[in-house]
């Protein structure tokens, strides 16, 4: 059913969604999602969607839709998977030039007094769980590529891990078990906390990416630093913490996780994904327990369950939050105050590309871990 859904996505859907909207980080999501599959099916039909939709992310003329050189934007750091995807696919030097000027982006992008990348120019000195994700399995499979050329990474593999060690400090609650989307270091922004600088409330999704970052980072620098450790650490302390939050009727996470009591919450498809994919990965890495890949695919079957639903016109999947995030942004709003409210009253949208792409990668280590148990006996 799952296969089924995600063939039909990448041909109608996903390529729907790019022509009314420019590229951006949920697409590379997307990307990311389609080479899993073809990776572990080896059907190289998924390669189709990632080829046919590259002219969308980079134009005939070089020009990398939706960038530019001199911003900071750590959610445009994300684009450097799907560029990297493409370089390894068909070799083609304008695909890993693109990869390059990515990470040239990295060289002089700003940082917060913790020493965490920055969000982006508009939330200087903000540290959110998003961008984890977005930067530093890039940067780390950067780091690798340039290890292999036989060129010392220095402390970057420090950096990076040293980066997941400052966002835990600065987002972990203890009380709760769980992370707040972001901080403001500054204490500037309304959101903000002014003493932790934390924002109010612990969002799915923001905990979804933290995850997924540990286990893509873990995955790559634990064969070039023992520091990698650290980030097996971290995920067993978050997993922990939210575990004790799943919804038992449907095997997911509320979009406000800690909050059961507002008739407005509801199970979200992304995030648990998302949770979903770290529980499986992280035990195939050895980062976690056994028993986590069966906590991780009965939560794949909770969405399927749930949201996954056959309709005349072919599959859908429901119970996406579109979009959300802290502070004015481009658009001058006045409503991302960071509370639970804001965040339920976010749209949802089906097939939306967080929630699909996510499904893909969580689908994609189900696999992955079926054949280990197949090859192991």
């Amino acid at each position: 059913m799952w296969e089924i859904y995600f063939q039909e996505y990448l041909s109608r859907q996903f390529p729907a969604f790019l022509a009314d909207k420019p590229w951006n980080y949920k697409d590379d999501l997307c990307m990311v999602g389609a080479y899993d599959l073809y990776l572990v099916t080896g059907n190289e039909w998924y390669l189709i969607p990632v080829r046919e939709n590259a002219a969308c992310l980079l134009k005939e003329d070089g020009t990398i839709a939706n960038w530019k050189d001199n911003e900071h934007n750590i959610d445009k750091i994300s684009f450097g998977k799907s560029f990297s995807i493409l370089a390894a696919i068909t070799g083609e030097t304008p695909y890993r030039e693109a990869v390059e000027r990515v990470y040239r982006n990295l060289s002089d992008y700003p940082r917060t007094k913790t020493g965490n990348f920055w969000h982006k120019d508009i939330y200087p000195e903000q540290v959110w769980l998003d961008g984890l994700y977005m930067g530093q399995p890039f940067y780390a499979a950067r780091l690798a590529e340039r290890e292999e050329r036989g060129e010392a990474a220095g402390d970057k593999w420090d950096d990076i891990v040293g980066q997941f060690e400052t966002a835990h400090r600065l987002l972990w609650d203890e009380k709760r078990g769980l992370y707040r989307h972001a901080c403001d270091v500054s204490r500037a922004m309304d959101w903000a906390d002014k003493e932790t600088g934390q924002s109010p409330c612990v969002w799915l999704r923001a905990e979804g990416w933290f995850l997924m970052a540990l286990c893509d980072v873990y995955e790559i620098a634990k064969d070039y630093t023992p520091k990698a450790e650290v980030l097996a650490a971290i995920l067993r302390i978050a997993i922990k913490g939210i575990l004790k939050y799943q919804v038992p009727e449907t095997r997911m996470f509320l979009q406000v996780v800690d909050r059961p009591d507002l008739a407005a919450n509801y199970s979200e498809t992304s995030g648990s994904a998302m949770v979903a994919y770290a529980l499986m990965k992280g035990e195939r890495l050895g980062m976690l327990p056994e028993g986590s890949y069966d906590t991780g695919s009965r939560i794949l079957d909770g969405i399927q369950n749930t949201y996954l639903k056959k309709e005349e016109d072919g599959w859908h999947l429901y119970g996406i939050c579109a979009s959300a995030g802290l502070g004015p942004g481009p658009d001058n709003r006045t409503d991302r105050t960071g509370t639970a409210e804001y965040y339920l009253s976010e749209k949802q949208m089906p097939d939306n590309q967080h929630g699909a792409g996510a499904c893909m990668m969580a689908f994609s280590e189900r696999l992955r871990g079926r054949l280990g148990r197949y090859f192991a006996g």
